[in-house]
């Protein structure tokens, strides 16, 4: 069987990340164009692979169909116009999480690829990843019955969230997409997957409590390289990303910042670039904190949590069966069985941790691994994303913002 042909649009972190599966499996898929307007990004991807280089997606749609399927990885606004193209032009597409900042973009999104006919996939990686199947294992085996309620945690991390979602890309709703949907569509997602019903009606609260100018310490300056209050700062930027250069950690967060790793690069970066600032001193706003109260289809209940103000870490699940209860942490699934009163844990063998940088335990691998073969067997089966699902975990996201918006219960789609 010949690899698949790729196209990678956007050679940004994530589809880079992308991209170097492709690299490592040369048996199974091969890059033979990559699209991006920063030549800097674009260039690395194409030598290490022979790729041509476009300087965007509408260069590549002038090419016609050069590739199988194409690795759609822009800026969350960036999605509908080149994935509607891409698809009328015959592509199998991959599409990084979110599909598109509105409800009506992502409805635009899957009419063209049902349309088209083509292989599409959402890059929700958390269906793929092994601890995903070992909590469904543990669900069908009927061990904690029928699930009555949940409640799960996204620890974002305050040092991520300092890095992302105030001084980052998805910093700003109006230029990539409100929180819920840039962070935590994975979650909402997630929970359908593994609960196996929709989501029904929601309601939210949430809000930016902290990375606001009025929460901002006495004396701190503008960027962390000029400030006296830095050093006690939890926030700091030196310390965020001098510690990383310094361990030797030329991954995300820190190939974010800069593509060259050394102490003149990165000062030049803090100095001058948007991961240099106060996080009290930026123009983000996106919310710190949320939580979604949500009603399945068949009446189970469930809570979500995202806040911005811990470690980070593995997404942390309890779920709540009539013959027993399920706590889970992305290492291990710990099961309590009511009917016999025992307990047993279950490891999972992630390869990996939960961060983009760490692959989502195992989800970026196994969700390449999936489309690919999807592509070159014409298996739609393989594919645990597709338009249908992922359309209906996005729905109800946008629903989730609409209640905390208007303070009402919102019924999905």
């Amino acid at each position: 069987m010949s690899p698949v042909s790729l196209a990678i649009v956007g050679a940004g972190d994530r589809g880079t990340g992308y991209a170097r599966w492709a690299l490592a499996h040369p048996e199974q898929a091969r890059i033979v164009a990559v699209a991006d307007p920063v030549a800097d990004r674009a260039r690395p991807l194409a030598e290490a692979s022979g790729a041509r280089v476009f300087a965007d997606w509408r260069e590549l749609v002038a090419a016609g169909r050069i590739a199988d399927a194409v690795v759609l990885a822009t800026q969350d606004g960036e999605h509908a116009e080149p994935a509607v193209a891409l698809a009328g032009l015959g592509y199998h597409l991959l599409v990084e999480k979110p599909l598109a900042p509105t409800e009506a973009e992502c409805e635009a999104i899957v009419a063209a690829v049902e349309r088209a006919g083509v292989i599409f996939a959402v890059c929700h990686v958390l269906r793929y990843a092994p601890y995903t199947d070992a909590v469904r294992s543990v669900l069908a085996s009927g061990r904690i019955g029928e699930v009555v309620s949940v409640q799960h945690l996204e620890p974002v991390g305050f040092w991520h969230q300092a890095h992302s979602y105030v001084r980052g890309n998805w910093r700003r709703s109006d230029q990539a997409a409100f929180m819920l949907l840039a962070k935590s569509s994975h979650d909402l997602d997630w929970l359908q997957y593994v609960v196996g019903r929709r989501i029904r009606r929601v309601s939210s609260f949430g809000g930016l409590q902290h990375f606001r100018p009025d929460q901002r310490p006495a004396g701190a300056a503008a960027r962390c390289l000029d400030c006296p209050v830095e050093p006690d700062c939890p926030y700091s930027a030196k310390r965020l990303y001098f510690d990383r250069l310094h361990a030797g950690r030329h991954e995300w967060p820190l190939s974010v910042v800069t593509p060259v790793f050394t102490e003149e690069a990165l000062t030049e970066a803090l100095r001058h670039g948007p991961y240099g600032r106060c996080v009290y001193d930026c123009d983000n706003d996106v919310v710190d904190h949320q939580v979604v109260a949500m009603e399945f289809d068949g009446g189970a209940s469930g809570t979500f949590t995202m806040t911005a103000f811990n470690t980070g870490g593995h997404r942390r699940t309890r779920i709540f069966g009539t013959h027993g209860e399920l706590a889970c942490d992305g290492v291990s699934v710990h099961v309590e069985d009511f009917r016999t009163g025992t307990a047993t844990t279950v490891p999972v063998h992630a390869g990996g941790d939960a961060t983009a940088g760490g692959g989502h335990a195992g989800g970026d691998e196994r969700l390449m691994a999936a489309f690919v073969r999807a592509v070159a067997t014409g298996d739609r089966s393989l594919i645990r994303s597709g338009p249908a699902e992922s359309l209906a975990s996005h729905r109800a996201v946008f629903a989730a913002e609409r209640a905390r918006l208007t303070d009402q219960v919102v019924t999905v789609g």
